[in-house]
This record gives structure tokens, C-alpha cells and sequence, in this order.
């Protein structure tokens, strides 16, 4: 049983601690029966076992029972820690700490008397041992008890809670039987050995869960590894035989020799090929259509997730699903692949990797790649990732087709919403433009009397800004509604300096200092002229405005990574973290005069123009601000 467990888990091979810390666990149970065996089979053969026999078999109980209290400790602490991924306390580990140093001074102990008293350190850790292996036993179940109750109300799988009590209640039982033990030691025979009997089966029965959930409910993805338990499987049976041949030969070797028993015995294994076949196939068969049809249930999952539009979402999706199915490593899908990209890596290097092409029309449109933590895939696995990776272009098509399609749908509703916008931006325009200019006329011309009073002279004065202001902010309205022009090329850095320029005057007027930096060369961009320099200028007047006490603004201007790259910035107070989640919005604005139409068309211009807008505040102790836009080249500037 545990050096079934011992094989997987060696098998299995993921560079996890707790998977050490189970191996040594499981090796020190299997010493503990190994020896216990040996001395049994020593007796059976020799009658009066030899004494370098029996002090073998009880050097390698020894060794076990010296490191499986701290080994039961550690792994316990660790699965919670690694596995249930709960937080461990402080003195839990000061706990597994103790146990190590307390075997630790035991072994130590045991040698410093071994040599003192002329005896080998062998010898002496055999009688420490051998001198109350009850109390270590009952130490050890008891500790297994607890911890297993401590485990178990941190799970949040109901599968591992199951397992947990499980192995509670043989630890329960084994503390029973060994108390009952240490009572009734030297009490009638029959007792005696009935009691050690249960203890020895009932040591079985955690490795038996162990082996059962790994199988039925593949706890800690050990059953995903079919080909590993397979090989195992076979491997044990056929050990079991052997034993059988050779047990057999023994008995009958008055009769008959142990070469012709042991061919007769192996002979037969012809005879069992065909039962065998008829009732394995239905069972193979069973487990081939339950894979099936979950692969085939995985496949509807992710045609649904397609039908979503979402590229990236199917493509994450995938990669868990996949792994989460085939219990396996990792999981990568790249499409396209990049030619940079690493070769995916099994974890600890330990485990093995496969590469599955996916092929669209006879090109190579991206890879699934997967990797397990120990044995190579098996062949249904290898055969379901294929399928996979023949299904998973089409989902990729279907995902981009939908992805393609909202996306028109919302740049159709959106230009409609705003053609609608523009119509009744127009009409408002239309029908307030031609009273405000005549407003404004009959007023400048009383302003032109001299002997208009010096009272009604300023009042005129007032309401000629008000009606600039509101022309203004009726051009402004106008913007925003009208769609900006695709296709054309325009010189960058020529649109920004006469931008920079026609705000000269007004930047020395609020006493701000407004600095160009731009290439020696000209960069062609593909935009249009009015929308460039209408966002520059939104920009420029927005940072202008966030320094009402003077300040600087800086436009930078240059070609980065194949793109237009424009930046400005400014000294201002800064953006909150809040304010910048909203600053885009139309009509939403936190000055007083605002329209909080100013950055919303700079978003929409962009975005019209295929570019990037990105704003970054604070800079400098905890103030300034800067925007920084992207934008397609022309093509022959790509070139």
C-alpha cells in the first residue's frame, strides 16, 4: 500500500514541499512494515531468526518511528499552508519546530549512550526505540487526531473534507486500540494479539483512503495521471503474483520442483488474457466515453464563452478550463505566438511538455501548449488536447467575428447618437447665434457713444463677454457633435508649434512660461489638421487654467515605438485618483465657468483618430499633471 503511494508520488513529481514532506511520510510508514514483515518472514523461514536479521528488521522500524511524529507534523502544517492556502499561526510552526528538536535530542541522546556504554549508535537507537513503541505510537495517532480535526475545518473542498474525517476517525480508532494496548498488555493472549492486529490493519487504512480519493476523486490531481496509475497498477499485480509463484513453489516443492511449479504458474497467465480482457474492456471503455464526454462538454463551454466576443476572456478561460480538466501543470495559449515567447516550462523543470499547433486554412495561427508535474501525457489526454486543438481556431473566429461585430454596432450607435447630437447642436447654435450676435452688435454700438454713462458703459461691457462667453460655449457644443475627418495626413510637429504660438500671448498674460520640444525633423501623422490642434488646444487651455497663479506648461513632441507621441503637462495642483476616473465625461467639469466639454472632445477625437490618450498626476511632489496621446503615422513615415 505505501509503496504503491511511494511510486505515485515519486510519479507525480510537483516541486512542492508538502509533496517531499508526503513522500518521507509515506517512505517512514513503509520502513515501519517492512521491517515489522521481515522479522515475521524471518521467523516463518528460519525458525530462530538469525540475530543480524532481527536487529535489520528492527534498526528499520527504528529509523521510521524516529521521524514520523515530526514528519506527521510538518506535512500536516504544510498541506494547510501550501493546499488549503490558509494562514498558518506562529505556533503551529514553533510546534513543528519542537517535535524536530525534540527527535532531533532523542537521536543525538541515543548516540552519545551508545558510544559511552561500547555499544553502536544501531544497537542503541534499536533498544530506545523497541523500549515503549506503544507511547510512540499512541503519540503519533493521537498528534495525526488533532491535526487531521484542525485540517479539516479549514477545508473548503467537501471531497478533502471527506478525506480529513475520514483519516480522523482511523486516527481515533488507533488511539483507542493503542490506549486499550497499554492497559491490557499482558492481559489473556487471544486479546493481546487481536489488539495488535487491529493496530497493524488499521495503519493500513490511511494509505487506503489515500489511494481511494486519489482514484475516485483525484485529491491532489494524482488521478489525472492515468498512465502513471495504470503502470502502477500493473506493477503491483504482477509483484503480487510473483509472491503467489514463489509462495506456492515452496509448498509444493515435496511434490514437485519450484522451476516446474513456478512455469506451470505462469503458464496459466494465458488461459486468464481472455476473462481478463472481457472484464477490464467494459470498464476501459466506460472511462473512454466518460473522457469524452468531457471533453466534449469542455468544447460547449468554450463555444459558449466565444459566443461572447470576448478574445482575451475565451482565451484565459481556456487555458484554466483546460488545466483544471486534464489536471495539469500549466496551461499557455498563444495567439498569435510570439516568436520571443519562451517554450512553456514545467514547474521545477520535473514534469514533461507538449505543443499543439492551431491551424487555420493551412497556416499556423497560434499553439496550445501544455505542461504536467511528473509522467508524460497519456494517450487520451494527448488525443483530447488535439481535438481541442482543432476546435479552438474556429471558437477564436466566431470570438473576433462577434468581438468585430459589437464593436460596429456600437461605434454605428454611437455615430448616430451623436448625429443627432450635431443636429440638435446645430438647430440650438441656429436658433441662439443670430440673437446674441444681434445683441452684441447694438451694443457695441452704444459703446461707441461717448456720452453713454460710465455705470451703463461697464454694464455693456459685462454683457458683451457674457455673450462671447456663450458663443463660445456654443462653438465648443458643436465640436463635440461633429465627427472628426479619417485619411488625411498632416505634419505633426508644424500643427503643434502654431498651436504653442497662437497660445503665446495668452500664456504670458496669465503668466504662465509655455515650452516646445520637438524634433529637428517633420513627423507625419495619419489624422486631421482642425482635430490635432483642436486637441493640442484643449490641452494647452486646460493646463493654463489648473495655474491661475502662474506656472509652466511643456509640449513634447516626438516618435516613439513607431507612433506619434505628443506629452503635456504641467505644474497645476493635480488630478485625485477619483477625479480622473470622471474627467473624460461629458459635461462633468470642476470649475465654475466650466462646460466639461474640453477633455471629453480630446477623448473622442482620439479615439476617432485610432490613438491612445493616457493622464498621469501627481508627478512631483504630489502636484502636476500630464497627458499623454499616441497616434498612427502616416504610411510612408511608417516605412
Amino acid at each position: 500500500m505505501y509503496l504503491f503511494l511511494l511510486a505515485l508520488i515519486l510519479g507525480h513529481r510537483r516541486p512542492r514541499l508538502f509533496e517531499r514532506l508526503l513522500f518521507f511520510l509515506m517512505l517512514a510508514l513503509f520502513l515501519l512494515y517492512s521491517g515489522g514483515l521481515l522479522e515475521i518472514n524471518a521467523a516463518m523461514q528460519y525458525g530462530s531468526p538469525p540475530e543480524g536479521t532481527r536487529w535489520f528488521a528492527k534498526l528499520l522500524a527504528a529509523l521510521a518511528m524516529s521521524v514520523l511524529l515530526p514528519l506527521i507534523w510538518h506535512a500536516h502544517v504544510e498541506y494547510v499552508q501550501t493546499v488549503q492556502q490558509a494562514r498558518v499561526r506562529r505556533v503551529m510552526w514553533v510546534c513543528v519546530v519542537a517535535v524536530y528538536l525534540i527527535a532531533l535530542a532523542q537521536v543525538l541522546g541515543v548516540a552519545i549512550v551508545g558510544s559511552k556504554v561500547g555499544r553502536g549508535f544501531g544497537a542503541a537507537l534499536v533498544e530506545f526505540e523497541t523500549s515503549g513503541p506503544l507511547n510512540d505510537w499512541l503519540m503519533c495517532a493521537v498528534s495525526a487526531a488533532a491535526l487531521q480535526l484542525w485540517a479539516v475545518r479549514l477545508e473548503r473542498s467537501p471531497t478533502a473534507r471527506r478525506l480529513g474525517y475520514w483519516l480522523f476517525a482511523v486516527s481515533i480508532f488507533l488511539s483507542g486500540v493503542l490506549i486499550l494496548r497499554e492497559f491490557y498488555e499482558k492481559g489473556p493472549a487471544f486479546f493481546s494479539d487481536s489488539l495488535a492486529t487491529a493496530t497493524l490493519v488499521g495503519a493500513v487504512f490511511p494509505g487506503a483512503l489515500l489511494i481511494y480519493y486519489a482514484f475516485k476523486h483525484n485529491f491532489l490531481d494524482y488521478g489525472a495521471q492515468r498512465n502513471l496509475v495504470y503502470a502502477l497498477s500493473a506493477m503491483v499485480l504482477a509483484l503480487l503474483y510473483l509472491a503467489l509463484v514463489r509462495r506456492v513453489s515452496g509448498w509444493l516443492e515435496p511434490v514437485l520442483p519450484p522451476e516446474a511449479t513456478a512455469s506451470v504458474l505462469l503458464f496459466v497467465l494465458i488461459f486468464l488474457f481472455e476473462p481478463l480482457e472481457r472484464a477490464i474492456g467494459p470498464v476501459l471503455h466506460r472511462q473512454l466515453a466518460e473522457r469524452m464526454e468531457r471533453v466534449q462538454r469542455l468544447t460547449s463551454q468554450l463555444q459558449q464563452q466565444a459566443r461572447q466576443g470576448k478574445l482575451a476572456q475565451l482565451v484565459a478561460s481556456a487555458e484554466t478550463r483546460i488545466r483544471e480538466e486534464f489536471g495539469l501543470a500549466a496551461v499557455r495559449i498563444s495567439i498569435p505566438r510570439d516568436v520571443a515567447w519562451k517554450a512553456l516550462q514545467a514547474p521545477g523543470g520535473l514534469g514533461h511538455t507538449a505543443q499543439m499547433r492551431l491551424m487555420k486554412d493551412g497556416e499556423q495561427i497560434g499553439v496550445l501548449e501544455a505542461a504536467t508535474t511528473g509522467s508524460y501525457l497519456t494517450g487520451e489526454t494527448s488525443a483530447a488536447l488535439e481535438f481541442l486543438a482543432e476546435q479552438l481556431p474556429g471558437m477564436v473566429d466566431s470570438a473576433r467575428l462577434i468581438e468585430d461585430k459589437l464593436r460596429l454596432e456600437r461605434e454605428l450607435a454611437e455615430r448616430e447618437r451623436m448625429a443627432v447630437l450635431g443636429q440638435m447642436a446645430a438647430s440650438v447654435s441656429h436658433n441662439l447665434r443670430n440673437p446674441l450676435s444681434s445683441m452684441k452688435t447694438v451694443l457695441q454700438v452704444q459703446l461707441e457713444n461717448p456720452d453713454l454713462p460710465l455705470d451703463v458703459r461697464r454694464d455693456c461691457t459685462l454683457i458683451v463677454g457674457e455673450i462671447d462667453r456663450m458663443s463660445a460655449k456654443l462653438t465648443q457644443l458643436l465640436h463635440y457633435a461633429k465627427p472628426t475627418v479619417h485619411g488625411e495626413r498632416v505634419a505633426a510637429v508644424a500643427v503643434a508649434a502654431q498651436t504653442a504660438w497662437l497660445f503665446g500671448r495668452d500664456a504670458e498674460r496669465r503668466n504662465v512660461r509655455l515650452e516646445l520640444e520637438k524634433p529637428t525633423h517633420e513627423i507625419m501623422a495619419q489624422a486631421s489638421e482642425e482635430a490635432l490642434s483642436e486637441v493640442l488646444s484643449n490641452l494647452i487651455v486646460n493646463a493654463m487654467e489648473a495655474q491661475p497663479d502662474g506656472g509652466r506648461v511643456r509640449i513634447s513632441v516626438g516618435r516613439y515605438d513607431g507612433r506619434l507621441d505628443i506629452v503635456v503637462d504641467d505644474d497645476g495642483p493635480g488630478i485625485s485618483q477619483e477625479l480622473r476616473a470622471k474627467i473624460f465625461q461629458p459635461y462633468f467639469t470642476t470649475k465654475a465657468t466650466g462646460t466639461g466639454l474640453g477633455l471629453s472632445i480630446v477623448a473622442r477625437r482620439i479615439e476617432e483618430l485610432g490613438g491612445t490618450l493616457a493622464v498621469e498626476s501627481p508627478l512631483r511632489q504630489g502636484k502636476g499633471t500630464r497627458f499623454h496621446l499616441t497616434l498612427l503615422l502616416a504610411e510612408e513615415e511608417i516605412k
